[in-house]
């Protein structure tokens, strides 16, 4: 096994061979630019992990993770699109760099790039990472329906989120592990304790995400620190501080949700107050480590050493300690 770092770097050395600009340059220079943002490289490195965790070698997972990449990022460009965001990784989003129409089309185009990496593999391996890959990249769809929908409504509930960052996050984080599992011909049983591993640890990852946008620091998320709120999201941090709340906060927090005033950083300001007074801050902290551990649990029925269980439980950590 490789420490994280080596991985990471495999990777986006096997990725930087991959996003070139050909022609028509319009197309592929907008993918190249997302491509090559930078960003944590989570769900590729998990891919290799995997295949090596289960006797299999990460080169041969190289293209699975690829695909892996390049679709996470084509949800993010068509994301971006919908949230109006400014701002991915630090730096302009495709639409704002280039223009929408260029940001749906080579979307579009990375949509099926990462289908066609799967042709480098053979037949049964490439019908089970496709089919993986199809169900995924629906519900993927279905979060993000989801996710926009709650930004109109006033009747989510806690169920409804955790079932919509379920689809929107952590079922790709599932699959990427069970891709590279799929690669090194695991167990059907390993297969699905490895995606239920993924699926819980993303359910945690995106709960962080969500914290972070209220209370990470500006310089080092990469995002704008407030999006959500300013978008009327209905995340874990809002709902709670609902549940927490009495009749007149509760009316105050969502008369603020739905709104959207010119000065934007006091809305920010009010709404972290209240996700801190009511308790919804501390308590989205416990539920990001609850599932974080529900993950590891499930590491326990997996058919691999302690010292690769350690390892995907390091990488979980990891992954709760950031900053970004």
């Amino acid at each position: 096994m490789l420490s994280i770092e080596d991985y990471q770097q495999h990777f986006v050395a096997y990725l930087k061979e991959y996003a070139t600009t050909k022609e028509p340059e319009n197309l592929y220079r907008p993918i190249g630019y997302i491509l090559n943002l930078g960003g944590k490289r989570l769900r590729p490195v998990l891919t290799l992990m995997a295949a090596e965790i289960f006797n299999g070698d990460y080169k041969e997972a190289l293209n699975a993770a690829l695909s892996i990449e390049v679709f996470h990022n084509f949800s993010l460009v068509h994301d971006d699109i919908m949230d109006g965001a400014p701002l991915r990784r630090g730096q302009k989003t495709v639409h704002e760099k280039w223009d929408v129409n260029t940001g749906i089309l080579s979307g579009d185009a990375m949509l099926i790039m990462a289908y066609q990496l799967f042709e480098n593999y053979e037949p049964n391996t490439f019908l089970e990472l496709a089919k993986l890959f199809s169900k995924t990249a629906l519900q993927v769809c279905e979060g993000q329906q989801y996710d926009m929908d709650f930004e109109t409504r006033n009747d989510v509930s806690v169920p409804g989120y955790l079932k919509m960052i379920g689809y929107k996050t952590a079922v790709l984080i599932g699959a990427a592990l069970q891709m590279g599992a799929i690669v090194a011909k695991a167990s059907d049983e390993d297969q699905q304790a490895i995606y239920e591993f993924g699926r819980n640890l993303g359910i945690a990852f995106q709960l962080q995400d969500d914290y972070l946008d209220a209370f990470g620091d500006p310089k080092t998320f990469g995002k704008q620190v407030g999006g959500d709120i300013i978008e009327n999201k209905k995340t874990y941090l809002y709902l709670k501080a609902l549940e927490f709340s009495n009749e007149n906060e509760r009316e105050e927090l969502m008369a603020l949700f739905s709104e959207t005033p010119k000065d934007t950083n006091v809305k920010i300001e009010v709404a972290k107050k209240a996700f801190v007074s009511s308790g919804s801050a501390e308590v989205t902290k416990k539920a990001i480590d609850e599932y974080t551990q529900k993950a590891f649990k499930t590491l326990e029925i997996l058919n691999v050493s302690e010292e690769k269980k350690e390892l995907l439980k390091r990488f979980g950590l990891s992954l709760m300690n950031r900053t970004v």
